[in-house]
């Protein structure tokens, strides 16, 4: 008999391309096997080099959705992605922690789709004080990191926040990827670096580390894992949407 399956719950937008949003994550969680649940946020009208609009969902919806799965299911891991704002990102965060005791949230800040989109870049800027420590891990990438923290060096935000993974996708050595987590830098070099980048990897990465720590990996190592997995997606294909299956 197989091992049941810890669930991993995404709360994030549907991207019609597969390439990102809560498609992408439930397609992560089902390849390193973990049950994956979504609560919807947004429909985005895009595909993956092509972004035209974004139609929230309410927050009475979204809330519904939410609490629906959580009084069902008993699910402890949690990401978000696209949401519309501080606001909403609270209320969100407000429902898990009143049913879920000491849950594990990664929050994958996305400030703006990579291709295109009129999201407003500031929209949580102002109430972080009062987002991170509801949140135990940020995955930003360099520029979301720079629009967050401005020219504050991690190591310093590092120490308001639980756990950083900043993403090196637009660093100055491509690819190599740093954790701050407990006082301390780990960094992840990239085995190989793609020419061709990939729609979606941001959501990917999240993903997957979310579902290794769902396994119980340690930090560190579910990290490295999904650095590989993310390296695996990347070489996948000569286009922008890459395949998951190994």
């Amino acid at each position: 008999m197989s091992r049941k399956r810890p669930y991993c719950l995404t709360v994030a937008g549907f991207d019609p391309s597969g390439g990102a949003g809560l498609v992408a994550d439930c397609k992560t969680f089902e390849q390193i096997h973990v049950q994956g649940l979504s609560v919807l946020t947004a429909n985005t009208v895009q595909t993956e080099d092509k972004y035209s609009a974004t139609n929230w969902i309410n927050q009475d919806q979204l809330t519904a959705q939410l609490i629906m799965l959580l009084k069902r299911y008993p699910v402890r891991y949690f990401k978000i992605g696209l949401i519309e704002n501080a606001e909403v990102l609270l209320l969100v965060l407000g429902v898990i922690h009143q049913h879920v005791k000491n849950p594990f949230i990664i929050w994958d800040p996305i400030l703006k789709p990579t291709a295109g989109g009129d999201l407003s870049t500031d929209r949580f800027s102002e109430k972080l004080p009062e987002l991170l420590p509801l949140i135990s891990c940020i995955t930003p990438n360099l520029p979301e990191y720079e629009l967050l923290f401005g020219t504050r060096d991690p190591e310093e935000v590092a120490t308001g926040v639980k756990m950083l993974y900043l993403k090196g996708g637009h660093a100055s050595t491509p690819g190599k990827d740093r954790l701050y987590a407990n006082g301390n830098c780990y960094p992840f070099n990239p085995k190989k670096v793609n020419a061709v980048g990939k729609h979606g990897t941001g959501c990917v990465i999240s993903a997957a580390i979310l579902a290794h720590l769902a396994l119980d990996y340690p930090l560190v190592k579910a990290c490295l894992k999904s650095k590989r997995y993310v390296e695996y997606y990347l070489n996948s294909s000569e286009t922008l949407l890459g395949n998951h299956s190994r």
